[in-house]
């Protein structure tokens, strides 16, 4: 990954990106091909695009979504331990909100890394207050400057 700025991306983010008849693709992918290299995906939501993908676009996307992976075209972060615990006092906090390990681990690393959040769940990620304040896009809009420190 290059540059300083970094957009850590949701379940539904990717799936817009990768779905054309998304009422959110248009925007998904203008926030993608502005800098691809500022994307970041969480391990944690790796198997859930997955199932998705498949259930949804079917086995042909699937497979490309997998090439596309396994390629390089998206920066995994792996994580830390401590984003385990991060997203274990999440999902205790916010327990009424019922925001799930998925949605805790994305929130965990993007506070970790100071990123802004690619996120189409604002009832989840609207509500939760993180550290860093991120900005949720395209929500709050426009395409993130690159920022010293942010990775």
């Amino acid at each position: 990954m290059r540059g300083d700025a970094v957009l850590v991306a949701d379940t539904g983010a990717i799936l817009a990106l990768l779905d054309g008849d998304d009422r959110h693709h248009a925007a998904v992918k203008k926030l993608f091909a502005a800098d691809p290299d500022t994307w970041v995906l969480p391990w944690a939501i790796l198997p859930e695009v997955d199932y998705l993908v498949h259930r949804t676009l079917g086995p042909r996307a699937e497979r490309l979504w997998l090439t596309d992976l396994a390629s390089g075209a998206f920066a995994v972060e792996w994580g830390r331990a401590d984003d385990l615990a991060r997203a274990r006092t999440l999902n205790d906090k916010y327990d009424a909100l019922e925001i799930g390990f998925v949605d805790a681990v994305v929130m965990g690393i993007a506070e970790r890394l100071g990123a802004d959040i690619v996120t189409l769940d604002l009832r989840h990620f609207g509500a939760v207050r993180l550290k860093h304040a991120p900005r949720l896009l395209p929500r709050d809009g426009g395409i993130p400057a690159r920022r010293r420190g942010a990775r």
